[in-house]
């Protein structure tokens, strides 16, 4: 995984290039997913995170569109939700994707949260999608190593990518290494634990050290962990903030000490818990 600016990419098992840092979109307004999506292409981003449930897909693609930028140098993910899932019903959602985001394929689709009883079905789907070339790349999310097997054990292709949310907080490095083993490139949700981390007196001090932001020193941490990163922001100067983490180094002391702040600790909700968590917010 090359780190050397904002246009170094990680090669997915495939051999696709995916940019390791890019912007999410999570719940933005169609006007802040709009103008944040434009700004950040027009600052050199290439790599943009939505999803079906952010109800946005369609600003993304229209930003896409504005931009300017060729749609082959864009790298979009987007995600398939907990009530979408199940063989038929996964096509439908695949297909409404593509036609919100006004694009022939989608670089990376994701299983968002593994329904169960239906998650593997939805691979089936996205197999065939993925086997077309509309999708690209294929991966899962919100999973655990049990619920990765269940798809490695019926797939005739293999998860590419595993975004859950990582944070300093929730390092889960028995899964970072299990990812690595299988040739899953790992990637971040949350990265910043929604602003919960940020003032941690080792982050701070560290920051401090390197005249850099809180924020910054997180994302680069991400980075050295070999952790693709999508921080989300609708405000221009932290865009632009977020993307200049590729001119200093942490040590590997440094490093470990980010590491020893892991307390197994969650914004979001477990994977194996999820359904009960969204039914209560009334979001399945």
């Amino acid at each position: 995984m090359q780190i050397e600016n904002l246009q170094s990419v990680t090669r997915l098992q495939n051999g696709l290039k995916m940019p390791v840092l890019g912007l999410g979109v999570y719940k933005m307004s169609d006007k802040e997913a709009f103008s944040s999506v434009k700004f950040a292409l027009e600052n050199g981003y290439r790599h943009i995170d939505t999803a079906s449930f952010y109800q946005n897909e369609t600003a993304v693609g229209k930003a896409i569109k504005e931009s300017g930028v060729p749609r082959d140098e864009i790298f979009v993910t987007s995600k398939i939700w907990i009530t979408e899932q199940g063989y038929d019903e996964a096509k439908h959602a695949i297909e409404n994707s593509l036609q919100r985001l006004d694009s022939s394929y989608i670089d990376l689709y994701l299983i968002h949260w593994p329904t169960p009883g239906k998650f593997t079905e939805s691979w089936k789907a996205m197999e065939e999608y993925y086997k077309a070339g509309k999708l690209k790349a294929i991966g899962l999310s919100n999973c655990l190593i049990h619920q990765i097997e269940e798809i490695r054990v019926m797939a005739a292709v293999m998860p590419m990518v595993l975004q859950n949310e990582f944070h300093p907080r929730l390092v889960q490095q028995e899964l970072l290494d299990y990812c690595k083993n299988q040739n899953i490139q790992y990637e971040a949700w949350a990265p910043l634990m929604r602003g919960q981390i940020l003032d941690h007196k080792i982050i701070k001090n560290l920051a401090e050290k390197y005249r850099k932001t809180p924020a910054q020193i997180v994302i680069r941490w991400d980075l050295q962990k070999g952790v693709v990163t999508i921080p989300k922001s609708v405000h221009e100067n932290r865009i632009i903030e977020n993307s200049r983490v590729f001119d200093f180094q942490l040590s590997v002391e440094e490093i470990k000490q980010i590491d020893a702040l892991d307390r197994e600790e969650r914004t979001g909700a477990h994977p194996d818990g999820f359904m009960d968590y969204f039914r209560e917010k009334g979001e399945i």
